[in-house]
């Protein structure tokens, strides 16, 4: 299996991160400019999984309605809110 070129890799992320709410563009763009590269591969396929969520779950994790029980989303989810607030 031959790995994808890091730059095509980006813009398939970045497409994902594009969302039908304003809010969600902005938090996610914001973390993958300043806080993806802090995640381990574990914590970025984590990521990709998060992103298959509804933009109104998406929505609800990332501005603190609603908790999530897994604790490696909570930690990521945490990570977001982070580097929207710094």
């Amino acid at each position: 299996m031959t790995s994808m070129p890091e730059h095509a890799n980006d813009s398939r992320l970045r497409w994902r991160c594009r969302r039908g709410m304003l809010e969600l563009d902005l938090l996610l763009n914001q973390f993958l400019d300043h806080g993806y590269q802090k995640l381990d591969k574990t914590q970025r396929q984590r990521l990709d999984e998060i992103l298959d969520y509804p933009d109104q779950l998406l929505f609800d994790l990332l501005l603190g309605h609603m908790p999530s029980s897994d604790k490696e989303v909570s930690t990521i989810v945490n990570q977001i809110r982070d580097t929207a607030s710094s």
